[in-house]
C-alpha cells in the first residue's frame, strides 16, 4: 500500500498522540530507510538516537534472533546470563565498584526508577534543570521543564525545583540540606543540544555531595556512545550516584537502564520496584551486541567525524547558521531565524530525516556508523534547504 493509503489506516485507529505521521517507512539498511512508495531517505536522526549501529545491523539481529530462538522471556522471578553480563559491562563502564544495575524497558522507566531511589532518601526534593526534558510518564514528566508537557496532567509528584540550566548560583541558592538530589543532562537534546556550561556539572557534584544529596545525571540520550563516550559524563570528570540510559543500548530494542552507586545501590529492597519485562533475555542480547560494536574502535570514529560534519557545516559561511554545537554525532546546528521546522520538512521532501526540537535548531543524531560520504550529499544540500526558507 501507498503511503497516503497507510496514513489514512494510521489516522482512523491510532490515538492522535503524534499527529499524521510524515511518513510510512518499511525498510531500513544501515543508514538508509525506504518509506512506502519506494523512496529511500538517509537517516540523520537514528529514530530519535537510538540506532546507533543504524538500521539491521548484522550483529544485533543476529544476537536477537539466537536468544529468542534460545529463551525468548523469564520474568524478574529468575535470572539470564545475557542480563548478567549486560549488568557487569555497564557497571564496569561506569567506573565505580559499587555499581548495581536495575533494568527497564524505556529511559522514561529508568528516570521513574531514579525517581523513586531518590525518595528513599528520606527526603523528598529534586532539584531539575530549565530546558530538561526526561520523559512522559508520570515522575520523568514532573522533573522535565516544559509546562506544555507538564500542565495537562498536574498535579504530578511534587516538590520539584527549576533552576537554569548552567546557572551555578542559581543552583547554590537552592540546593540545601531538604534536597534529595539534582537531576541533569550533560546536553539537553530536546532542547536544542545545549551543552552543559564549564563548571556546572562539578558544582552539582559539590553541592550534592556538601549537602548529602544524590547527583543524578540522565544520558538517556547522550549516553551508549552517542557523544563519542559510553557514559558523555565522564568527560566532566564526575562520578554521579545516579545514572539512566536507554535509548542506543539496545539499537532499536527496548532497553533502559538505571545506575546507582554508593549509598544509592542499596537503597531498592525485594518488593519495592519491579518490572515485567526489564532486563529480558532479548533485550540484554541486544544491548551486549551493541556494547560489542562500540568497544570495536567505533568511538573513536564518532568524535572525530561529528567534529567533522560541524566543521563542515559552519565551513559553509551560511548566513542563516550561527554555530553548530554539541559532542559526538549528536549536534544542534544553530540558526539566525526560528526557519528549523520548515527546513525539517523540506529535508525530508529531499530525502533526509532530520528533526526541528527548537524553532531555531535542527537536530542531527545519525547512526553512529555513519561515514563522511554519507553525511556530504546533506551537507552540500543544506544551503539550498534553508535559502528556501531563508
Amino acid at each position: 500500500m501507498s503511503n497516503q493509503e497507510l496514513q489514512a489506516r494510521y489516522g482512523h485507529v491510532m490515538m492522535n498522540a503524534f499527529g499524521a505521521p510524515k511518513r510510512v517507512f518499511v525498510e531500513g539498511r544501515g543508514v538508509h530507510v525506504r518509506d512506502a512508495d519506494g523512496r529511500e531517505y538517509t537517516d540523520l536522526l537514528a529514530g530519535l538516537a537510538v540506532l546507533g549501529l543504524g538500521h539491521a545491523h548484522p550483529a544485533v539481529t543476529r544476537a536477537v534472533t539466537t536468544q529468542l530462538d534460545t529463551l525468548g522471556h523469564i520474568s524478574n522471578l529468575y535470572a539470564s546470563e545475557p542480563q548478567i553480563r549486560l549488568a557487569e559491562r555497564l557497571a564496569a563502564a561506569l567506573g565505580d565498584p559499587s555499581a548495581r544495575v536495575f533494568f527497564s524497558n524505556s529511559g522514561s522507566e529508568a528516570n521513574e526508577t531514579a525517581f523513586k531511589l531518590t525518595r528513599l532518601t528520606g527526603r523528598t526534593k529534586i532539584v531539575a534543570m530549565e530546558g530538561s526534558f526526561h520523559g512522559r510518564t508520570s515522575a520523568a514528566l514532573a522533573i522535565t521543564h516544559n509546562p506544555k508537557y507538564r500542565e495537562p496532567f498536574e498535579p504530578l509528584p511534587g516538590d520539584v525545583v527549576f533552576v537554569p540550566y548552567g546557572d551555578v548560583a542559581a543552583l547554590e541558592a537552592v540546593v540545601d540540606d531538604e534536597t534529595a538530589a539534582v537531576v541533569l543532562e550533560v546536553l539537553q537534546g530536546e532542547n536544542g543540544v545545549v551543552p552543559a556550561p564549564d563548571g556546572h556539572v562539578q558544582a552539582a557534584r559539590r553541592l550534592t555531595e556538601a549537602h548529602g544529596a544524590l547527583l543524578w545525571i540522565d544520558e538517556v540520550q547522550t549516553g551508549i556512545g552517542r557523544c563519542g563516550a559510553l557514559f558523555a559524563h565522564h568527560a566532566e570528570g564526575v562520578t554521579p550516584d545516579l545514572v539512566t540510559v536507554a535509548k542506543g543500548l539496545g539499537n532499536g530494542f527496548p532497553v533502559g537502564a538505571c545506575l546507582a552507586t554508593g549509598r544509592a545501590s542499596d537503597f531498592f529492597q525485594p518488593g519495592m520496584h519491579g518490572t515485567t519485562f526489564g532486563g529480558n533475555p532479548v533485550a540484554a542480547a541486544a544491548g551486549n551486541a551493541v556494547l560489542d560494536v562500540l568497544e570495536d574502535g567505533l568511538l573513536e570514529h564518532v568524535t572525530e567525524t561529528g567534529d567533522w560534519l560541524a566543521g563542515e557545516i559552519e565551513g559553509l559561511g551560511h548566513p542563516l547558521v550561527d554555530h553548530v554545537r554539541g559532542r559526538g554525532l549528536l549536534r544542534g546546528v544553530v540558526l539566525t531565524a526560528d526557519i528549523a521546522p520548515a527546513v525539517a520538512e523540506s529535508a525530508l521532501d529531499a530525502g533526509f530525516i532530520i528533526n526541528a526540537p527548537r524553532p531555531g535548531v535542527l537536530r542531527l543524531a545519525p547512526p553512529l556508523i555513519i561515514t563522511r560520504d554519507e553525511l556530504r550529499p546533506f551537507v552540500d544540500a543544506l544551503p539550498a534547504l534553508l535559502d528556501r526558507h531563508g
